[in-house]
């Protein structure tokens, strides 16, 4: 009779029960990893747990498999992404909210898969941070054209992170945050205090990067006013009365111009109003029309107006007019990202089968081109709300010579919520960026006037009728992240796929040869 062989103690498989507890664990870990990266989001100006939370994650990452990888990084973009999204379910409820955020969650745990392959790698950190950036990517552009809505940079508008958007836009920021927290992990898994320098150096980077980010004004200085009419009540149904939101934001733009004529608020070179400010088409409503005219007439200034038009066919635009004293509607901009599952509804006959709140969401057509508005030595670069979380959007029309940055935004929807602070970041690494002022109207806010630095001059509260009066300087010289465009990010991702080829490569050889890779 044979007699069994004795498995040595530290070959044999931990028993079931402690491997669920185990699993259980990590699983718990990746989930607060995530949370850490929303709680470092704005309204918070904790933009420090975003190193941390992936800190977490690369721990979790650096010896596991990539299946294992799939569901942590799954766990880790649910704690992130749920909170993070909630305000896209303030008046539709889970059925929006959820979904949304388990789909953005499948593809962060594509880019955790990944990076568990590549945790072997002879400096892993570099790597990992690259597939993360890489997943970003994907994410910017599918599904539905994309949600950028979580990238990382935009949890940074406040950090040490925030100059390296001059260098290399919101890319490189996610870069370099990620890189910090997976330097961290290594630095623990490994206690080599070499790696310490891996964590540090995408800190140092940024405060190295500071003296890049310019404020002088170039072109001069400009006053703006950003209105801020506010709505008659919150949710989907903001602007169910007809030409109350319009009728609004003429009665704030009156009150600009009697405060002027009073000596209580300096006359502006250009005012904006914020998307859909005039809720009814005015080129088809003389009454609005003439509402225009009147506010255009009172403050004797051009003024930017967001609108919604219907075209002979009966779709509707979303579109900015710039509205002159003189001439009344001179030029038009036509936003050309539109938000799905508002401004339109793809696939709808099959989520229609879920709910049918998909027959609130419009079918508007998206604009063609970009473009500028021109106005007395002012060239405005307008990205309507949903526009600004698209870096090529921002990029392409501030490329045709903008030396200001508009951002009229409708948050109407969404109440309360965080969203408008989430936004407001975004607004903030755009001026860095691109080193420009950024004029943020909002119907029911957060209005703000940003500088080129990304920090606040001024800004308004929630569902309150203000006007923000501002000097703001006037700036040419394009940055490094302007003038490079997306090929920071492009090199980024070719790196990092680069990397996993060849951990694949050396993984099947491994597997081939019986050798640890």
């Amino acid at each position: 009779m044979a007699v069994p062989t004795a498995v040595p103690a530290a070959d044999q498989p931990a028993p079931a029960p402690r491997a669920r507890v185990l699993v259980i664990g990590r699983t718990v870990a990746a989930l607060a990893g995530g949370l850490a990266v929303f709680l470092a989001f704005p309204p918070r100006p904790t933009w420090w747990l975003a190193p941390l939370g992936f800190a977490v994650l690369g721990l979790l990452l650096r010896t596991a498999r990539a299946r294992a990888g799939f569901g942590y990084g799954f766990a880790f973009g649910l704690g992130m992404m749920v909170p993070l999204l909630a305000w896209t379910g303030e008046f539709v409820g889970l059925i929006a909210w959820l979904p949304l955020a388990a789909v953005e969650a499948l593809l962060v745990a594509l880019s955790t898969a990944a990076i568990a392959v590549v945790g072997r790698l002879p400096g892993w950190p570099l790597w990992a941070a690259l597939l993360w950036t890489a997943g970003e990517t994907l994410r910017a552009v599918f599904p539905f054209g994309g949600f950028p809505w979580a990238k990382v940079a935009f949890s940074q508008p406040e950090g040490w992170y925030l100059p390296l958007a001059a260098l290399g836009g919101t890319p490189l920021i996610a870069f370099a945050v990620a890189l910090t927290g997976f330097g961290l992990a290594a630095l623990v898994h490994t206690r080599r205090p070499a790696l310490a320098l891996v964590a540090v150096a995408p800190l140092l980077a940024g405060l190295a990067a500071t003296p890049l980010v310019g404020t002088d004004a170039q072109a001069g200085e400009v006053t703006v006013a950003a209105i801020q009419g506010n709505v008659p009540r919150a949710g989907l149904d903001f602007n169910a009365q007809r030409r109350a939101v319009l009728d609004n934001h003429v009665a704030r733009t009156e009150q600009l111009a009697a405060d002027i004529a009073a000596g209580r608020a300096p006359r502006p070179d250009l005012v904006i109003w914020p998307e859909n400010a005039s809720d009814i088409d005015p080129y088809r409503n003389p009454d609005a029309r003439a509402a225009i005219n009147r506010a255009a007439d009172a403050v004797g200034v051009p003024i930017a107006v967001g609108s919604v038009l219907v075209d002979p066919d009966g779709r509707p635009r979303n579109t900015v007019i710039l509205w002159t004293p003189e001439q009344g509607p001179v030029a038009e901009y036509t936003k050309r990202q539109l938000q799905p599952f508002g401004e339109t509804m793809p696939m709808r006959d099959f989520f229609r089968l879920f709910t049918d709140y998909v027959d609130r969401a419009n079918n508007f057509r998206a604009g063609e081109a970009p473009g500028v508005f021109t106005v007395d030595g002012i060239r405005l670069a307008v990205a309507t709300c949903y526009e600004v979380a698209f870096d090529d959007i921002v990029r392409e029309n501030v490329a045709l010579g903008a030396n200001l940055i508009a951002v009229p935004t409708n948050n109407a929807t969404f109440g309360r919520t965080e969203m408008t602070y989430q936004q407001l970041a975004m607004d903030r690494v755009r001026a860095v960026e691109h080193g420009r002022a950024v004029v943020v109207a909002a119907t029911s806010g957060v209005s703000a006037i940003v500088a080129p630095d990304g920090s606040i001059t001024r800004s308004t509260g929630l569902f309150t009728p203000d006007a923000l009066v501002e000097r703001v300087p006037l700036r040419t010289e394009t940055t490094m992240a302007h003038r490079l465009g997306a090929w920071p990010e492009w090199v980024m991702v070719v790196a990092g796929l680069a990397a996993l080829a060849a951990a694949l490569v050396a993984g099947g050889r491994a597997r081939r040869t019986g050798t640890t890779p």
